[in-house]
């Protein structure tokens, strides 16, 4: 998830592991025996390079673990903007709001030694947001003006507000309220977060101004987890560097991790990404004395393989106790109401996914943002850091990038490689093969065709779903809807609406202002209903008014199959995003008849494939390995 404005900090020595460790960050020789065929690994390197040479990033680092044991850790490209110092699997990223994880993970140390109470008011560890207020945004029904008025709280914000982004503390560019536009011209960000400062003056600027929502009414993303950090100070006796440093780096072997890169270890820093709109308040090379607990770490792979693998472990770690088994099962279980208001979408509805106490929760067997299996969990950062933990597959998947922009794609790309490598338990690849069966050419040629799947594997299961919409991709930028992508031939494009249009009303409701998940609920219903838009276009005085007829949406497949017939056997290859199973882009395979609708590849995974029929007896879906573990694709053509 992208962290919208990272003001960092640290003054923290990065020590070396005083004792050995069990835990071996090297890869193992054989990720068959967790799991993982070698080959398929091996496309996440292939597709990095790939990006690498268009431009894309220039460098990536790619950390995958299995049943405490790592079976993948590799670099690629360099570690330079100039392309000509390689990147090593040892580079140290700014990681930005990846560090919110590991802030929360050191306030419910604090909870379980009982120093810190969830419940608690915030203002009884910080007595100066007391009588902070919530900003209440009302327009003259007259002049069209919006004037700001202020309320007092209904209830105090607590420690779990902070934890669950519940609090009413915001980003000044997350939206375009009044109460974001007060954090903009506050100096908060000139003053408050300067090298000199400290996270108690942030605090007591931050105080001044107003909360953009009542606790515990609305999820939007802000600066709860740098607040949190001064709650983990006054807690524990301690600035916030010292605090992890001595309670969680050192006891962890977290020898990489802190608020800033010493001396000896800048040759490891990657570069940060050309024309990337943000940035850290701070040069992390240098020392500071304010701590950002929401954005101000650099780390490297191995580290936070670590500090998953704790997570993973219940809380524990090459035999160190960090947190108790309550405390991480808490964390990642939903902690919101059910009553809760989005501000965004990445938590919610549209992004199918719940937020615990630090950590994005998949709660969607059939779809969802997070990856993997329900009670996955998650987090990013601004440049493309991500890392998702995989309970139920004993999984942990860590990618670091630095992009200055638009990292979503490359992260559904690397957990769509991840889970497309794991090996199907049932297959047998050692077995001979059995006599091929003999189909006459017509029959073989009815397969011939477009296949498409939600995803590459069955471990992270998706489904083609269907519902009724225009076909438009839409953002919430500055308190605006502003349509970002229309779909190629949907009801929005025919309709001739525009990338960067501003979508002001829908049925005559204004949505200036709504949470992004209520604005999609607005915009989908039955499929052949009209629904009514205005539209402001740059260059145009008047704005537009649409008609248009929702139709049956359904997403573009990750992965499609091409199937040919040939010489008594079909030829498969890849055209989707990620290529799946034995199926490869400018490759086709050899599948050789087992009966009239069964089939195998020849060679590989030796991976099975079985038609689906309608009731004429046309191919209608394709099943690859058919059983506990198969993914169903439907024909397309």
């Amino acid at each position: 998830m992208k962290r919208p404005h990272s003001f960092s900090a640290a003054l923290l020595l990065l020590c070396l592991a005083t004792s050995a460790r069990a835990y071996d960050a090297a890869p193992v020789r054989d990720p068959e025996a967790l799991g993982f065929s070698s080959a398929r690994l091996a496309r996440i390197a292939a597709w990095q390079q790939a990006q690498v040479e268009a431009g894309a990033f220039s460098g990536a680092v790619a950390a995958i673990a299995r049943n405490g044991r790592v079976a993948y850790l590799r670099a690629v490209g360099f570690r330079d903007n100039a392309r000509t110092i390689p990147l090593e699997p040892d580079a140290i990223f700014w990681i930005a709001s990846m560090t919110k994880p590991v802030t929360s993970v050191a306030a419910m140390m604090l909870v379980d030694e009982g120093k810190l109470d969830l419940a608690a008011p915030v203002q009884k560890y910080l007595p100066e947001l007391k009588d902070v207020m919530v900003g209440v945004e009302t327009k003259d029904p007259v002049s069209g003006k919006s004037r700001l008025g202020l309320e007092p709280q209904k209830r105090p914000m607590t420690v779990e507000d902070l934890l669950r982004h519940t609090s009413g503390l915001v980003y000044f560019d997350q939206g375009n309220t009044a109460v974001h536009k007060l954090y903009r011209e506050s100096g908060l960000y000139e003053k408050g977060l300067a090298r000199d400062g400290t996270l108690q003056d942030f605090v007591s600027r931050l105080a001044r101004l107003p909360l953009a929502h009542q606790p515990g009414e609305v999820w939007e993303y802000g600066h709860s987890l740098d607040v949190l950090g001064r709650v983990i100070e006054v807690a524990s006796g301690q600035p916030l560097d010292r605090f992890l440093d001595s309670r969680l780096f050192k006891p962890l072997g977290m020898v990489d991790t802190g608020f800033w890169v010493p001396p000896e270890k800048r040759a490891r820093l990657v570069d940060p990404p050309v024309g990337a709109t943000i940035q850290p308040d701070r040069d992390v090379t240098k020392p500071t004395t304010l701590f950002s607990g929401g954005g101000g770490l650099v780390s490297t792979a191995a580290d936070y393989l670590r500090f998953c693998q704790m997570l993973l472990g219940d809380g524990e770690f090459d035999g160190v106790r960090i947190l108790s088994p309550a405390a991480v099962r808490r964390m990642t279980t939903n902690s919101l109401p059910l009553d809760i208001r989005f501000a965004t979408g990445q938590i919610g509805p549209r992004g199918a996914a719940a937020f615990g106490l630090g950590f994005a929760i998949r709660n969607d067997a059939a779809a969802s943002w997070v990856p993997g299996s329900v009670g996955s969990f998650t987090w990013s950062g601004a440049w493309g850091t991500y890392f998702w933990v995989d309970p139920a597959e004993q999984l942990i998947a860590i990618h670091l990038i630095q992009v200055a922009t638009d990292f979503g794609r490359f992260t559904r790309s690397f957990s769509n490689l991840t889970y497309g490598a794991f090996r199907v338990p049932e297959a047998d690849v050692s077995r001979p093969a059995a006599a091929p069966a003999t189909i006459d050419p017509d029959t073989l040629a009815a397969f011939k065709g477009t296949y498409t799947f939600a995803s590459p594997s069955s471990r992270d299961r998706q489904e083609n779903r269907e519902f009724g919409g225009i076909g438009l991709e839409i953002a919430m930028q500055d308190g605006v809807v502003k349509a970002v992508s229309p779909l190629r031939d949907g009801p929005a494009a025919r309709a001739g609406i525009m990338r960067g249009d501003i979508i002001t009303h829908l049925d005559g409701e204004a949505m200036q202002g709504k949470p992004l998940n209520q604005v999609l609920e607005k915009m989908r219903g039955p499929v052949d209903a009209p629904v009514r838009l205005k539209i402001v276009r740059m260059g145009q005085d008047q704005p537009l008014e649409l008609a248009i007829v929702r139709t049956a949406i359904r997403l573009p497949a990750t992965v499609a199959l091409e199937v040919a017939a040939e010489n008594g056997r079909l030829l498969v290859e890849s055209r989707g995003t990620v290529p799946v199973l034995d199926f490869e882009k400018g490759a086709p395979v050899a599948a050789v008849p087992m009966s009239n609708d069964e089939f195998v590849v020849v060679g590989g995974d030796r991976t099975r494939l079985a038609f689906l029929h309608d009731a004429t007896g046309k191919a209608t879906g394709l099943v690859l390995n058919p059983g506990p573990w198969q993914i169903t694709g439907q024909r397309i053509n």
